[in-house]
Formats: C-alpha cells, sequence, structure tokens
C-alpha cells in the first residue's frame, strides 16, 4: 500500500517538475568577469566564456550521466565586439543539452550596438540646409569600433528608429522619366534641391515586388531633367537584369514609370527625428525631436551584422542547443552602402543576371532570364546543425534578416519569439541558389545532409518587418522538405506574409510535405505588389495550405498595377498543393503559370468563423504580444 502511494506521489511531482535530471549552471551577469568561477556568487562576463567552460565539461567527462548544462544570463546588456559562435564542440545530447537561457523573466539583451554619446550642438556652414534646421542640429563624433570609425545604415533613439534623411513621405514619389541601357542612365525630373555631394546620395527604386539601393555617382541637369548616373557594381546589374524590371514602359495596363526616392544626403533633412552621416568628416548629425537634448537619450549604432552564429559541417553538425528568453538587438547591413543592392525577389541581393538572348533551358523551355544571388546577413544564423531550439526569445532592431536557418539544419523548433523592427525577413530557412547555383534551378543535391527538413516554426508574433527592404518577407522558405508554419501571427507586412518554394519550375526537387496551418496573417502588401498573404512558387508535393485567416490587404501606394495583389498566390511553377478551408476577408486569389495537382476546396470569407477564430497564436502564447 505504502508503495502505491509513493509510486503516486512520484508520478504527481514528476507531472509538476519533470524528471530528476539536473544541470550543471554557468552564471553570466553584466557585472561579471571572465577570470572568475562562474558560479551564481562569482558569473562571468561574456557567453562566450560560458561556452568554453561548458566545453570543457563536456570535454573533461565532468558531467553526471543524462546532466546538461545551463548558462544562465542574468538581467542586463551584453555589448558585443563579434558574433557568439558555437562550434561542434559545443553541442549536447537529447539527454544532456546545452539551455542558453535568462535567469528570470527578463530578456537580457545581445546587442551589436554600440552608443554615440557627447552630442554638441552643430551651429555649422558646412551642411547645405535650412537655416531653421541648422538650429536644431546637433553633431557628435563617429564612435570608434575596434579601433576604426563605424560605418552604420540605422540609428535607434531611445529604443526606436530614427529616419535617415529622405525625401520619402515629404510629397508624392516622382517617377523615372526614361531609361538609357547602354550608357547605364537614368533620366529624372530634375530635383528642387541642389546636392553638394551628390556621392551622398542613395537611389532606392521601387520595382514590381522588390526595392533596389543605388549610390549614386554623378547628378548632371539638363533644365527639368536630370541624369543620374551609378556607382559599379550595381549599375550594370541594374542595367542588365530583366525581372523585376527597372522601370516600366508606356503601356496602358500599367501606372507609369517606376516612382523613386533619395535617401542620405544632407539636403535632405527637413523633419525632428531624422539623422545625416558625414563620411567624410567622420560626423553623425541628429535634428531630434521636441527639442529634446540628445545627451539625454540612449542613441545606438550599429556596429555587427550577425549576432549569433551556429556553424557545424556536414560532417561534424552542432546540435542539442537551445536559447530561452533572450532578446537579440542592433544588427547592420552594410552591402547597399558598400555594393548596392538589386534584388531578384524576397530580399536576395544579385550578383550576376542578365536576359538570354534566346530563351530556355533544358528544365524550362520558356525561362528568358538569369540570376547568381547573394543571402542577406541575419542577427541570429544556423548552419549544419540538428535539434536546434530558439523558444521564447525576442528580435528587434536589426537591419537585415532576423533568423536564418541557412543549410543543413533539421529537427528543429522555432517557437513563441517576438520578432519587432526588423529591416528584413523575420525568419528564413533553406536554399535559394547562391553564386555558384542559378537561382531558377532546381535543387537536388548530391548530399542530401544539405537539406534543410523537419522545422517546427509555429506561435511567433511577427510584426513590423520588412521595414528597409521592402521586397522582404515575414517568414520565407526555400527548397526544404516537412517544414511546418503554425499558429504564428503575421502583420505589418511590406510584401508577402508567409513565403513556400523557389525555382520557378515545375520539375520536382527535394520540396515535399509542407505544411501551412492556422496562421493569422493581416496588415501586409503595404508598400509592394505582385504579392500573396501566403505566396508558393514550384512543386512540393504533398504540401498543404489550410486553415489560415488573411485579411487587411493593403493598397500600395507607388504600384505599377495596383491591384495585383491577393490572399493566397499559386506563382510559378506550384503544383501538388492543396489548399484548404482557409478564411479570407474576400474572394481575391491569383495563380500564374501552375504546374499540375493543386487542390482547391473551400477558401473565401464564406469559411466558418471557428476557423478564422482559432487561427493565429494559441492562448499559452498570446502574451507575448504584450513584451
Amino acid at each position: 500500500m505504502l508503495s502505491k502511494i509513493y509510486l503516486r506521489l512520484l508520478s504527481i511531482l514528476l507531472l509538476l517538475f519533470g524528471s530528476f535530471s539536473h544541470a550543471a549552471e554557468i552564471y553570466v551577469s553584466p557585472n561579471g568577469k571572465d577570470s572568475n568561477t562562474g558560479d551564481s556568487l562569482n558569473p562571468l562576463a561574456t557567453v562566450s566564456a560560458a561556452l568554453r567552460k561548458a566545453r570543457e565539461l563536456r570535454r573533461l567527462n565532468k558531467l553526471d550521466e543524462n546532466e546538461g548544462i545551463q548558462i544562465i544570463i542574468e538581467d542586463g546588456i551584453y555589448r558585443l565586439y563579434e558574433p557568439i559562435l558555437l562550434r561542434p564542440e559545443d553541442s549536447g545530447t537529447l539527454d544532456s543539452p546545452t539551455v542558453i537561457k535568462s535567469a528570470d523573466k527578463s530578456k537580457p539583451v545581445f546587442s551589436g550596438g554600440i552608443e554615440i554619446q557627447n552630442w554638441k550642438k552643430a551651429n555649422t556652414t558646412n551642411l547645405n540646409i535650412d537655416s531653421a534646421i541648422n538650429n536644431n542640429l546637433w553633431v557628435a563624433d563617429l564612435p570608434l569600433f575596434g579601433g576604426n570609425s563605424i560605418q552604420f545604415r540605422q540609428i535607434w533613439v531611445d529604443g526606436q528608429k530614427a529616419r535617415r534623411a529622405t525625401n520619402l513621405g515629404e510629397q508624392k514619389l516622382n517617377r523615372i522619366l526614361s531609361v538609357d541601357s547602354e550608357n547605364e542612365i537614368m533620366w529624372i525630373p530634375t530635383p528642387n534641391l541642389d546636392f553638394k555631394n551628390p556621392e551622398d546620395l542613395e537611389f532606392v527604386i521601387h520595382q514590381w515586388w522588390a526595392i533596389a539601393n543605388l549610390r549614386v555617382k554623378s547628378l548632371e541637369r539638363h533644365g527639368d531633367s536630370t541624369a543620374v548616373k551609378f556607382h559599379q557594381p550595381e549599375s550594370k546589374i541594374e542595367f542588365e537584369h530583366p525581372w523585376p524590371a527597372p522601370f516600366i514602359d508606356s503601356k496602358k495596363e500599367y501606372n507609369g514609370n517606376s516612382a523613386f526616392y533619395f535617401t542620405g544626403a544632407a539636403e535632405l533633412l527637413s523633419e525632428p527625428g531624422e539623422w545625416y552621416l558625414d563620411k567624410r568628416n567622420l560626423k553623425v548629425y541628429y535634428y531630434p525631436k521636441n527639442g529634446k537634448d540628445p545627451n539625454n537619450s540612449e542613441i545606438i549604432v550599429p556596429a555587427l551584422e550577425s549576432l549569433v552564429e551556429i556553424k557545424g559541417t556536414l560532417d561534424k553538425t552542432v546540435s542539442n542547443i537551445q536559447f530561452e528568453n533572450i532578446s537579440f538587438q542592433h544588427s547592420t547591413w552594410m552591402r547597399p552602402s558598400q555594393k548596392g543592392h538589386v534584388p531578384l525577389q524576397a530580399g536576395w541581393s544579385i550578383i550576376d543576371a542578365y536576359k538570354l538572348e534566346e530563351p530556355g533551358t533544358p528544365d524550362k523551355a520558356a525561362l528568358e532570364n538569369q540570376a547568381w544571388i547573394e543571402r542577406q546577413p541575419a542577427a541570429f544564423e544556423v548552419s549544419n546543425a540538428n535539434n536546434i531550439k530558439i523558444i521564447g526569445c525576442k528580435f528587434s532592431h536589426l537591419a537585415a534578416t532576423g533568423l536564418d536557418l541557412i543549410s543543413g539544419v533539421a529537427e528543429s523548433e522555432i517557437a513563441g519569439n517576438v520578432f519587432e523592427d526588423v529591416g528584413g525577413t523575420a525568419i528564413q530557412a533553406a536554399f535559394f541558389g547562391g553564386a555558384e547555383f542559378e537561382a531558377h534551378l532546381p535543387y537536388q543535391p548530391k548530399d542530401e545532409r544539405e537539406i534543410v527538413h523537419h522545422l517546427n516554426i509555429h506561435n511567433n508574433y511577427i510584426t513590423n518587418v520588412t521595414n528597409e527592404d521592402w521586397g522582404c518577407v515575414g517568414i520565407s522558405i526555400g527548397v526544404a522538405h516537412d517544414i511546418d508554419i503554425s499558429h504564428n501571427e503575421v502583420s505589418d507586412i511590406n510584401y508577402s506574409g508567409i513565403c513556400l518554394g523557389w525555382s520557378w519550375t515545375k520539375t520536382i526537387s527535394i520540396a515535399k510535405n509542407n505544411r501551412i496551418h492556422a496562421n493569422r496573417i493581416h496588415n501586409f502588401a503595404k508598400q509592394m505588389y505582385d504579392v500573396g498573404g501566403i505566396y508558393t512558387l514550384s512543386a512540393q508535393p504533398n504540401t498543404e495550405i489550410s486553415e489560415n485567416a488573411i485579411y487587411d490587404l493593403n493598397e500600395a501606394p507607388y504600384a505599377h498595377m495596383p491591384h495585383h495583389h491577393q490572399y493566397i498566390y499559386y506563382d510559378e511553377g506550384s503544383s501538388y498543393i492543396r489548399s484548404i478551408n482557409n478564411w479570407t476577408e474576400k474572394d481575391k486569389f491569383f495563380e500564374n503559370s501552375p504546374g499540375p495537382g493543386n487542390l482547391w476546396e473551400n477558401n473565401g470569407p464564406g469559411v466558418a468563423k471557428e476557423i478564422k477564430d482559432n487561427a493565429g497564436l494559441q492562448p499559452e502564447f498570446q502574451q507575448i504580444k504584450n513584451e
């Protein structure tokens, strides 16, 4: 009788508290020292030092059987001078994982930024700006990072992104007048500003489903028209690549040529909250809101493109790592300032592209273009790893991608995270092409270990992303299999909400068994068109889109074809995909050269209210929206 009571009590305790297995604890604190022992009273100062200590515990077999390791991060800000790197030697096991977690309910910050201090009233005569703005302008010396003056494209003031000097939003955007492709010149209406240093300017073009960032080389006025030339390599790419078209001709179905705006020059300072970087004199200027002294604010600029890198090899992966309740902030992305940025789609920079004189490839007879592309950096990057868990974290104040599961990642979970104020895509995963693999080719690697598969991406809250590169996505999955994307909420997006597939081909590759289920997608297509709340490409046998709620489809202000946006969009080659019981506020769907085997059943505003109500974050995750 006593043994039965004991066993019952034991089972209750296990349900309440889990198993009796324990973990070695290593503490990290902003006030710690890496020469400390790493216990709670003598914490370390950096995660890297904690990982080294954990690595030694495993190497020397100093853990008890099934004892895991917990690296416990105390509240505070951890300024990084290089990305935190996890190697194969940092791997745990299923019974003994390595967990990097907050000490309590706070979210300690891993930051790639540095603070700008010692602001002074500018009162300068060096800038070609209005005197009223000059009287309210402040200036600081560029801070040093690693002994060098820092270059950046973002500033955050008291946790809010300040706006780089621009004419975006001041007026209805002008349109390109004409293009001289042979001489690589764009003709535009002559600006009403006389730019003292045209090389400060960045020319941003709205191109169908993407934007291009081109560094200005010269402006040459010819009365009401001005000739604009750009630096290489982006000039060659912009004038040679066929898609997305850099400008539109006068066909009646289009709404004029491409819109554009300028950013980066001092003359564009016009509104409180804007800033200007003087690269020649290593100064940064800021026009504060409400006349506030910037010395009384926290002003952060990003210095690192990546904050965390989990890097294994095909032969030796990183495994059984978990990040829990950590905040990742302040990453940069410098390609547009260094080489320009002309994307193919979903934020992927073209490094070479051209139109085929004779269309057609062995895989696609009508293909007229070739493109090789480059991946944006991510604040958190994972390669060649399995059983990685990122739970309850926050990704914010980031310049490009938030989280990217690049290659060889499997059996991993992304759950309960918040992505907010991200310049590019929130969550990206799998294969899209590269410098060595043309983007339209079907992906069938000889070594299947390269494939990204069996990911569970659920209950994440994604909002205000794609806010710099408008052509990026909430969740973007390339060529992969067994990816489950469920119960996420995706909102405030400039392009598509969730994208699945790549390659533009009906040829069956490794893509299969994917699912987009019960997500809530709203307030999307804010700036771009040729958009889908859910968007697919290429053949993906046994892939399902089900029970999602999609609404608040925007009318993009600069679109050539203003109504070319839809709730679900089967784009080129989309095949063997079933869409079932998806609630949308209107019957607005589209398919463009889809392949065979698709199933379409009960989608639109008539779907049951219960499906609409159950989409998005599940009850136990709703609180993350309030963080």
